[in-house]
């Protein structure tokens, strides 16, 4: 069985100097996975969401056993 938790998006996000965006830890949205060392600007979607738009929300997510941090869902 999954446990859904809540975060806030500053939690698995990074705003870099440039303005772009990176995950702090290993991401999986929508059955795509990036991590640390990914950076990308607004217009950007991974499974289907743009993280700029969303940016300050609070995020539902599962921890995986490997480490991935799932996102279900946005508030």
């Amino acid at each position: 069985m999954e446990t859904v938790r809540t975060v806030q998006f500053h939690e698995l996000f990074q705003q870099n100097p440039d303005g772009s965006l990176s995950p702090k830890k290993v991401i999986q949205v929508g059955g795509i996975t990036f991590g640390p060392g990914v950076a990308f600007g607004p217009g950007v979607s991974f499974g289907g969401i743009n993280f700029f738009d969303i940016r300050g929300r609070n995020l539902a997510i599962v921890d995986q056993a490997d480490g991935t941090v799932l996102i279900k869902g946005y508030y």
